[in-house]
């Protein structure tokens, strides 16, 4: 192990909210890169030696883990093992997300919820790199600024502005196609009032509430489509299908630079508290990793 990415998963398993699927190490950690000690008998794609990152079930935080085969990737061309170490879970997130369950084509239109957060950044930049139009909501003027930077046409201060008045602004009354969002809660209703003819609302968290009320009719009359997923319990083969697409897709961006990790601060393992404090308080753009 060189490094490991944090996400949120990690505090809400030191939390007790958030446990390991059966036969998942308990330790955290969800997205890894490295360099290979040892394959088992069946791996032919990998050789010890080779460097690597991976998404795996857990087990993140700690000098070896253990990673299927099918879940790992070549560490792309121009980044370090700390960088690498923060690509696995946003990529596979948001590419099962946005683009296998969202189907977000190009020309469309798309909100990331949360565009500061290492999903956003990534949501972001793919989308842009992808041909879509990209909004975002973020919680300061700062947060609001590296969005845009990182390719999104408007960035929406939630603190200050209706989202919802903002997207129907700036779309002439339309809505965008595809909404990407953690909150949940009562933000569910207003993604709906948010998302165009045909619109896809995908569900990826529930940081403001698992439960919400909504307007059946609007979704009837504007065909809309409400989806989501998780992505730990997911089988080897399924996460393994994800990772084969990101190397045909998204590795030659990350290659090329198109499309970057943004990385806030790395910290040692031994300070993944510190790390998790800077998470909560949420001042951080980006990723947070640990480095072993």
């Amino acid at each position: 192990m060189a490094a490991a990415g944090v996400n949120r998963a990690d505090l809400a398993q030191r939390l007790g909210k958030y446990p390991p699927p059966p036969g998942a190490s308990d330790i955290p950690g969800l997205e890894v890169a490295g360099t290979v000690e040892q394959v088992g008998l069946d791996v032919h794609d990998w050789r010890v030696g080779g460097r690597v990152c991976a998404l795996v079930t857990g087990g993140g935080y700690a000098e070896y883990c253990v990673a299927p085969a099918p879940q790992c990737l070549p560490i792309p061309r121009g980044l370090d093992l700390p960088a690498a170490a923060a690509v696995p879970e946003a990529c596979f997130t948001v590419w099962t997300n946005v683009f296998e369950r969202g189907r977000l084509k190009p020309g469309e239109s798309i909100l990331v919820h949360g565009g500061s957060s290492g999903i956003g950044t990534t949501a972001i930049q793919l989308a842009r790199a992808f041909g879509s139009r990209v909004f975002a909501t973020a919680g300061s003027a700062e947060k609001c600024a590296a969005s845009e930077r990182l390719g999104a046409d408007r960035a929406i201060n939630y603190r200050d502005t209706d989202f919802v008045a903002a997207i129907r602004e700036a779309t002439g009354g339309r809505g965008v196609d595809v909404i990407l969002d953690m909150v949940g809660g009562e933000y569910v209703h207003r993604n709906i009032d948010a998302l165009a003819l045909d619109g896809r609302l995908v569900q990826i968290a529930t940081l403001g509430g698992a439960k919400a009320e909504i307007n059946l009719a609007a979704v009837m009359q504007r065909r809309l489509t409400i989806t989501g997923s998780t992505l730990r319990g997911r089988s080897v083969a399924e996460k393994g299908a994800i990772a084969k697409a990101l190397g045909e897709r998204v590795w030659p961006l990350l290659e090329s630079g198109a499309v970057r990790p943004v990385v806030h601060a790395t910290f040692p393992l031994r300070a993944a508290a510190d790390a998790h404090r800077l998470m909560e308080s949420s001042r951080h753009i980006g990723k947070l990793v640990l480095v072993v």
